[in-house]
């Protein structure tokens, strides 16, 4: 998903819309160029803000990426605790293996798993199966949004409360 900012047509944003890469990173840009040479002053409204620095894409896009590993994460630890009631072997086959590789990104995990014998393919195809079905079925987005908010909130509110508590306290120290 793109983001942009609301910007009015100025002067000050012409070094902006000189700038091609800005083009890509946020398209109201590459409209405010075309809207900026009208006769008449355009507001540009966009319902995202500009995020910079995420070359690699939208923050959203980076906040997938992690979600993607730690999918995979909470899928190997979904296998190795069903592995170790009932298929003791292939529960001790997997737990060395995770100790002889990271599972940092758990594409290469899974494809290294999959490389190593026959035995180990069955446990990654295994791993692939729940990593999706988890994401798709069982993993609650609405309580992730829910619960991002709430964290957001209550930790600004402890942020402000601490620096009202401590620069109050400061003035009255200094008072006496």
């Amino acid at each position: 998903m793109e983001s942009c900012t609301i910007l009015p047509i100025s002067r000050s944003l012409s070094l902006l819309s000189r700038r091609h890469d800005r083009d890509e990173a946020c398209p109201c840009l590459a409209l405010l160029r075309v809207k900026r040479r009208s006769s008449q002053p355009t507001r540009i409204h966009c319902q995202k803000m500009y995020v910079p620095g995420f070359g690699e894409g939208s923050p959203e896009r980076k906040a997938a990426n992690h979600l993607h590993k730690f999918f995979t994460h909470i899928a190997v630890r979904i296998v190795s605790a069903q592995l170790q009631s009932y298929n003791r072997e292939a529960y001790d086959e997997l737990t060395e293996f995770l100790s002889r590789h990271s599972m940092n990104d758990g594409d290469k995990f899974c494809a290294d798993l999959m490389r190593e014998s026959p035995r180990h393919q069955i446990l990654a195809l295994r791993i692939l199966e729940v990593r999706s079905a988890y994401c798709k079925q069982d993993f609650e987005w609405d309580n992730l949004k829910r619960l991002a908010s709430k964290l957001m909130d209550e930790a600004n509110t402890t942020l402000m409360r601490e620096y009202v508590l401590e620069t109050s306290h400061v003035e009255t120290e200094s008072g006496k």
